[in-house]
């Protein structure tokens, strides 16, 4: 089994990669939010669940086939990471 992405834990069955970003105003969670929005239409690929609040973004990425997260969820884990920059936790 591959090691989630920094951040990313596996949770639920069966099993989806999750990760709660924090944010210092909401300024830079809308700016996150965009930037995820812009990485999902160049990729393809959108996380199948995303709540948000002023200060904190949750985001939760599944396998299409209803199997464990694979290589493509990780990547785009990793490439959400980027987005997220030194201001999230």
């Amino acid at each position: 089994m591959m090691e989630p992405p920094e951040g990313w834990e596996l949770r639920g069955r069966p099993p989806a990669l999750f990760r709660r970003f924090e944010f210092g105003s909401y300024r830079e969670t809308r700016l996150f939010l965009d930037g995820l929005a812009d990485l999902s239409e160049e990729t393809g690929m959108h996380p199948q669940n995303i709540s948000f609040g002023t200060t904190y973004a949750n985001i939760t990425l599944e396998a299409p086939d209803g199997g464990e997260p694979g290589q493509e969820e990780y990547a785009l884990a990793a490439r959400i990471n980027a987005l997220s920059g030194p201001a999230a936790s």
